[in-house]
């Protein structure tokens, strides 16, 4: 195989998902697939009885982060509705970390909120950024805008650097630095988005890390001020890339999307191969999918790189494309955004997008677009759609795609199962809740949780079973996860453990 065949190849077989083993990121693989090769999950479970619950823990009181398995330890972010720690009071966003096997608290990292407006960092939200983990290194984003590089072990086996100012970050301003203890996180390093990319947050950082060799690739997350109508850095970006082993900002996208950004940059980057060459596809707060190329060198010292657009898609063509925020509040015109990813399967983009779900039009697409590289005749980068499909109402949801099925969810309460070729429906089943998280699927099943608290789970097949349905009690904001067997949801209050019995005689574990 010659060298220019040798890269694609790798990075498609990088693409595919994972095998049955840890979840260390928010989707599989670079493509962001929202399918585990996982085995042996229960068809059914219950919460109230504790059937086939192996351990649940308390979060806090609002939970959006989806959990995370890595190394024995399950990763997720909360609030501090419900302090573990007595030092810790107040509004705080939390970063728990649990032990796989029992759902024990090893250490969380606790941050006060932002103190100049709530706005940048909403009351009681608490810690949304699913994390990425590599080895014992967890990247993730804290809720005021941090790109942190933490210490799976916490600070257990000690303190180990280069940043050793754990104790005054975790304590509010003006007050007598707190005491730190082996519950507590390790920071590695930290980068402020705010300070060293210009950017202006909005009600809670949500992104998913991309780590692509020693780079990490996020959504900055930034947005609108407090009147929702403003942006206050016109020239932040919306793509940013960090090394991950010193926390330096390495590069970030020049497209100027943040002046049409109607709400926030909420969407997560994915990458894949197109006409050959990796690709990182970014769907921005201004309603365009780019598709940037990756970063291959190391740069000179304090140098901050443009990204290349290599490629672009207009989501919602008809869309205004300028004074967007004149539209809050109108459902039946104005922008499009996103909040689910762009998934890249079998050499074509999954993209669902639309009004915004608290401001925007009450309209929304999943859409197979198919990317090229090559230009046409007068220039312009050719790209194809294959087809769109109208979803209910908002969507919040990133697609799962099983060979030749694609299942999404929407805030009009619907799942939807359709066939990837044409887009056209197999079943469409209404529930009680909107979703805001997305489905999993895996060991043949269709896994989703619905803001009314219920559970749902499919056989993941062209003709729609039920498997299951039952109460989890709380809300559910977050996307389920499978690894080792196991799988694992979150509510607004509580993390579960679902699988078959280990150990029969062995009295479950509820941690509270």
């Amino acid at each position: 195989m010659t060298p220019s065949r040798i890269l694609p190849a790798l990075v498609l077989l990088a693409c595919l998902p994972l095998h049955a083993a840890d979840q260390p990121q928010w989707g599989a693989a670079w493509g962001r697939n929202m399918v585990s090769k996982e085995k042996n999950l229960p068809a059914e479970f219950s919460v109230s009885n504790r059937m086939n619950i192996r351990w649940s823990a308390r979060l806090g009181t609002e939970s959006y982060s989806t959990p995370v398995v890595a190394g024995g330890k399950v990763f997720i972010g909360t609030n501090n509705g419900e302090p573990r720690d007595p030092k810790h009071q107040g509004d705080r966003g939390v970063f728990m970390c649990f032990e796989e096997a029992t759902g024990s608290l090893l250490w969380q990292l606790v941050v006060p909120k932002r103190e100049e407006d709530p706005y940048l960092d909403w009351p009681k939200s608490g810690m949304s950024s699913p994390a990425t983990v590599e080895g014992n290194r967890v990247y993730m984003v804290s809720n005021r805008g941090e790109v942190m590089c933490l210490d799976a072990n916490g600070l257990r086996d000690g303190n180990d650097g280069p940043y050793q100012d754990e104790a005054l970050h975790m304590t509010e301003l003006g007050v007598q630095p707190l005491k730190l203890g082996e519950l507590d996180a390790d920071i590695i390093w930290m980068l402020n988005l705010t300070e060293a990319a210009g950017i202006w947050s909005h009600d809670g950082a949500h992104s998913s890390i991309l780590i692509d060799g020693d780079f990490l690739y996020l959504n900055s997350g930034t947005g609108v001020d407090n009147t929702h109508k403003k942006i206050r850095t016109p020239d932040a970006p919306g793509l940013v890339v960090v090394d991950k082993k010193t926390g330096r900002l390495l590069a970030r996208d020049r497209e100027k999307t943040a002046p049409e950004t109607f709400h926030c940059t909420w969407s997560s980057p994915s990458l894949g191969v197109i006409d050959r060459r990796k690709t990182i596809f970014f769907a921005a707060g201004n309603g365009m999918l780019y598709g940037f190329e990756p970063l291959t060198k190391k740069l000179a010292a304090g140098e901050v790189a443009t990204l290349k657009k290599v490629w672009q898609f207009d989501f919602d063509p008809s869309a205004p494309k300028q004074e967007v925020h004149r539209f809050n509040s109108n459902k039946r015109e104005g922008p499009s955004n996103f909040y689910g990813m762009p998934v890249f399967e079998k050499g074509r983009i999954f993209l669902a997008g639309g009004g915004d779900i608290f401001w925007g039009k009450n309209e929304a697409w999943l859409k197979c677009i198919e990317p090229s590289l090559k230009q046409g005749g007068g220039g312009e980068i050719q790209t194809n759609v294959v087809w769109s499909y109208p979803l209910e109402k908002h969507v919040l949801s990133t697609p799962a795609i099983l060979n030749d099925l694609i299942f999404i969810t929407d805030a009009g309460r619907k799942v939807h199962c359709l066939e990837i070729k044409t887009g056209k429906p197999f079943w469409v089943h209404e529930t009680d809740g909107e979703f805001w998280g997305s489905p999993m699927v895996a060991d043949g099943k269709l896994f989703v949780g619905t803001r009314r608290g219920d559970f749902w789970i499919f056989e993941a097949e062209k003709e729609k079973k039920v498997l299951c349905r039952t109460q989890l009690g709380s809300p559910v904001s977050a996307t389920p996860m499978a690894a080792n067997n196991t799988l694992y949801l979150s509510t607004m209050r509580d993390l579960y453990a679902v699988g078959f019995p280990r150990n029969p005689d062995r009295s479950r574990t509820n941690h509270r």
